[in-house]
């Protein structure tokens, strides 16, 4: 019985160590990171070029804060007009396109909080290179962040 004791203490003791293995401490603050730009193929009816910027706010450990903007290549927000062209739908489709891309920039930022962690922040259908995007910036940001 002793033995099984010792054992068992053993291993919850092993257990208790490794779980604190891994983990990344990150430093309070406030941080910024731009994705790379993505190039769209025109084409296939891809114009979305441009970039991502993630701003990020730590506290305690967590991302208590997060506001993800896209922009166009010349530095112009994706918005409510991401995807006129000089004011008017042009293309209906393109449009639609464009602005499940812009809401997903904001469900990204609203699950990275509510989760707590990246791998909580799920892709959106019709939406992933805002995805890809919103990964990669708050990866970058992160780095910044570690502690």
């Amino acid at each position: 019985m002793k033995k099984i004791l010792a054992l068992l203490l053993s291993v919850m003791l092993i257990a208790a160590l490794l779980s604190g293995c891994g983990q990344v401490n990150y430093k309070d603050g406030t941080y910024t990171a731009q994705s790379s730009v993505y190039i769209g193929d025109e084409e296939d009816g891809d114009e979305g070029n441009g970039y991502a910027v993630v701003t990020i706010t730590i506290r305690d450990n967590t991302v208590v804060d997060c506001v993800f903007t896209m922009y166009m290549e010349d530095g112009t927000v994706k918005d409510e007009s991401y995807g006129t062209k000089d004011g008017e739908i042009a293309n209906e489709g393109y449009y639609k396109r464009a602005q499940t891309a812009v809401a997903a920039g904001q469900s990204y930022a609203q699950m990275l909080v509510e989760s707590g962690t990246l791998k909580g922040v799920d892709a959106i259908s019709g939406a992933t290179i805002s995805y890809d995007q919103f990964k990669e910036a708050v990866n970058e940001a992160l780095k910044q962040a570690r502690g």
